[in-house]
C-alpha cells in the first residue's frame, strides 16, 4: 500500500493530467493491491488505502466528464473504488474506528500532502 501511496502523491503533485492508460494502470494495481492485502492491513495502511479509493474515485468522476471517448470504462472504476471506500470504512467501524476518527485521520493525510 505505501507504493501506491507513494506514487498518489507523487500524482498529486503534478501540473499535468497522466494519461488514461497510466491512470488505468495504477487504478489496476490498486485493486490488486487491495484483493491480494486487505485482510492484512492493519489501520493505518487501510486508512491510506481508503484516502486512495477516495482519491481515485473523485478524478475518475471527473473525467467521466471530459473525456467522452473512456468515460464507460471511468465510470466502472469510480464504482469500484467507491465499493473498496465503503468496505473498508466498514471493516474499520467493525474495529471500532468511528467516522469521525475516520475523517480526522484522512484530513490529516490530505494536509500532509
Amino acid at each position: 500500500m505505501e507504493k501506491l501511496f507513494d506514487k498518489l502523491k507523487e500524482y498529486l503533485h503534478m501540473d499535468t493530467e497522466i494519461s488514461f492508460e497510466e491512470f488505468k494502470e495504477y487504478y489496476q494495481n490498486l485493486i490488486a493491491e487491495l484483493n491480494q492485502t486487505f485482510s492484512e492491513l492493519d489501520k493505518d495502511q487501510r486508512i491510506k488505502a481508503l484516502y486512495i479509493c477516495s482519491i481515485v474515485q473523485s478524478n475518475a468522476d471527473a473525467r467521466t466528464k471530459t473525456n467522452k471517448a473512456n468515460a464507460k470504462t471511468y465510470k466502472k472504476v469510480s464504482a469500484k473504488c467507491a465499493f473498496w471506500a465503503d468496505a473498508i470504512k466498514f471493516n474499520l467501524g467493525k474495529d471500532g474506528v468511528s467516522n469521525e476518527e475516520i475523517e480526522k485521520a484522512t484530513e490529516e493525510i490530505n494536509n500532509s500532502i
